[in-house]
């Protein structure tokens, strides 16, 4: 008997004391892209190296079909892995400090309590009409990436967005979503996109935004289908916060929501001064960005300019003004430093002379597939480019004399390869973490990029249903 009740006791010790199971938990995005930056350095080792002879159009390096030929290889070594992190920094140094300078600025913006007090304003007159504050922007952002190609300059509107979603009762992620989806249907349709589609319709010797018609269409059901995704998530959690993808794990929307239950705000005319210079700072902007050709180095000029003015009207005096600067460049060191990261990888396969080779072999590839298929090899082909080289205009300059001359051969029209292009490169900005921008805006809303993607995959693999039929459409119509 007493036997019996030590060994009863011993099992409840054990288990009293026994660990508890640790949660499993997805890997942070360094982790991720440190692991494709070691996995690139393996295949240099493996991959015969190669390149094309390149040549300087309009400023873009631009490879000359027909002139791939072997080189020495030049593996990379464990050495080159962690040096590809400061290479990458180097590399894209223009995105990186254009991102903590416009989330500076946007820091002191946030420190003068403007924001704030609109918001409170605004969520007094949006009562009980809440919804339309998302088809309303989000029509409004995908026109600018149409039409003007913005990404990297749509970041300060999470800061102004996230803050009217919470405030509206919604989270974080909506905030985000109308900024990023809104922005990302219009660049994928891009159906004036100087960018992605003028560069690359310029390189296949189309007319300039030629065959505008189909991506308006898409335009109109890309949009749509984003309006009506990011429209149903944000009822569903609004009924039931629990639902919600960032529920218990909403840091901005937490912040947000105390500095609204613990003042009582006015909208103030110092406030009213700061927004006349913040839309002074947006109006400039669109007009420099589509007449002068402004981009990150003079656009990022004017939002320090915007900071120190408003630091002044805001009366926060130079040492409040400088502080709010470094709390807002602070907020978004994650996300500038994914930028460089994700660049090494670049750097990697760049280095290890491999890049060219995996063009001309995934070329060769989808050259021996049938006509209609060949087009969605295209598409993926250019979505797998996408994650190694995220900029638009680089990828068009990298892979369209490639498919260019390849869709001649296998029967598939330059206007439909243009289109898989344009379709693979916007849906990859949307998910991949090499996408800078991407990934800076996610910083400033403070969504972590695993609960972005799994919240986005039954959009995304709506978005690649649309993009396959309308790239074999194309085909089957002729496209031109």
């Amino acid at each position: 008997m007493a036997d019996s009740e030590m060994s009863s006791q011993d099992t409840d010790v054990r288990e009293t004391t026994a660990l508890p199971r640790r949660k499993r938990e997805m890997p942070h995005v360094f982790v991720i892209l440190m692991a494709v930056t070691a996995i690139a350095a393996i295949l240099t080792h493996f991959v015969p190296a190669g390149v094309f002879d390149r040549k300087t159009v309009d400023g873009r390096d631009v490879i000359i079909d027909g002139t791939f030929h072997a080189v020495d290889p030049t593996p990379a070594s464990f050495w080159d892995v962690l040096t590809a992190v400061f290479n990458g920094m180097i590399g894209a140094a223009d995105i990186i400090f254009y991102v903590f300078i416009v989330g500076a600025s946007f820091g002191v913006l946030r420190a003068t309590g403007a924001i704030d007090s609109a918001v409170a304003a605004m969520t007094s007159k949006l009562r009980g009409k809440e919804i339309l504050f998302i088809p309303v922007l989000m029509t409004f952002f995908s026109l600018t990436g149409a039409m003007l190609g913005l990404a990297e300059e749509t970041i300060p509107y999470i800061t102004i967005l996230v803050p009217i979603a919470v405030a509206l009762g919604y989270d974080s992620m909506v905030g985000a979503a109308v900024v990023l989806l809104g922005t990302g249907s219009g660049f994928m349709a891009a159906f004036m996109n100087p960018f992605t589609v003028g560069v690359a319709q310029g390189i296949a010797g189309l007319p300039l935004f030629s065959g505008m018609w189909l991506r308006l269409v898409l335009w109109v059901l890309l949009l749509g289908v984003a309006i009506i995704f990011v429209m149903r998530y944000a009822q569903r959690m609004k009924k039931d916060p629990t639902k919600g993808m960032l529920y218990g794990q909403d840091s901005l929307a937490d912040e947000i929501r105390q500095k609204g239950d613990s003042e009582t705000l006015t909208f103030t005319l110092r406030h009213k001064l700061v927004f006349v210079v913040l839309i002074a700072t947006l109006v400039t902007l669109a007009i420099c960005v589509s007449t002068l050709g402004w981009y990150l180095t003079e656009i990022a000029g004017l939002f320090l300019l915007m900071g120190i003015v408003m630091g002044i009207v805001g009366g926060l005096g130079m040492n409040g003004t400088a502080e709010a600067f470094i709390d807002g460049a602070r907020d978004l060191v994650t996300g500038a430093l994914v930028i460089g990261v994700a660049y090494g990888i670049l750097v990697i396969f760049q280095d290890g002379q491999i890049l060219d080779t995996i063009l001309v072999n995934l070329a060769a590839a989808i050259s021996h597939l049938p006509p209609w298929l060949s087009t969605v090899g295209m598409f993926f082909f250019q979505g797998l480019v996408s994650f190694i080289v995220p900029s638009g205009s680089g990828q068009a300059a990298l892979t369209m004399p490639i498919l260019s001359p390849l869709a001649e051969m296998v029967g598939v029209t330059q206007q439909t390869a243009v289109l898989a292009f344009q379709l693979a490169d916007g849906i990859g900005n949307l998910c991949f973490p090499t996408s800078g921008f991407f990934m800076a805006a996610l910083a400033l809303a403070k969504v972590p990029w695993i609960r972005w993607v799994r919240w986005m995959l039954p959009l995304i693999a709506v978005q690649i249903t649309i993009a396959i039929a309308a790239v074999v459409f194309a085909h089957l119509i002729g496209y031109s």
